[in-house]
């Protein structure tokens, strides 16, 4: 039976959740300070464009303000809310696979090779982002929850509807398959 929490152990997202659906403009504003950061840190690593993960994390926020009134603290909020974001990642390549051409800038990818000749670090971090899109999935997913968001693998498993052992297995195929693709940065 699943553990019923009352108001006085009541976690300060779930409070946050529950005066949402009460109408609570400040409590919506308190939730996104707190998780805005993580949610675009969250899609950056997966998608490498600043742009689209601030697109995502907006949409993981409307549809949190959206489902407040249906929320029920089961789980982590974390885990929670980390499955909204997938939820959002998942919708988003399915969009952007159904367009035949996508509009580039050159100006923008000028400006990109001029800021990675000056900046090692720069070429170390686009080497990770390609590292990570070499992953499939639900290794990457996992990998990103346990490393950036810090979900313990309980949470990891109910965010991606997966097993625990089938999570332990992501994670260290994913790192496994990371290390390989960075060996000559090591």
């Amino acid at each position: 039976m699943p553990e019923v929490k009352t108001a006085q152990d009541e976690d300060i997202d779930s409070r946050d959740m529950r005066l949402i659906a009460e109408g609570d403009r400040e409590a919506f504003t308190d939730l996104v300070e707190r998780w805005q950061n993580r949610l675009i840190n969250f899609f950056y690593r997966s998608t490498g464009n600043r742009a689209d993960a601030e697109d995502l994390a907006q949409d993981t926020l409307i549809e949190l303000y959206r489902v407040a009134p249906r929320y029920q603290a089961r789980g982590t909020f974390n885990a929670f809310l980390f499955t909204l974001a997938r939820r959002r990642m998942i919708d988003s390549f399915r969009r952007k696979a159904r367009r035949p051409l996508e509009y580039i800038d050159p100006t923008d990818s000028a400006m990109q090779q001029q800021a990675e000749e000056s900046d090692q670090t720069r070429e170390i971090e686009e080497a990770f982002h390609r590292a990570l899109g070499t992953l499939p999935d639900n290794h990457r997913h996992a990998i990103l929850m346990l490393q950036q968001q810090g979900l313990s693998y309980e949470e990891i498993a109910q965010a991606l509807d997966a097993s625990l052992s089938a999570v332990k297995t992501w994670i260290h195929r994913a790192r496994t398959q990371l290390r390989q693709e960075l060996k000559d940065f090591a």
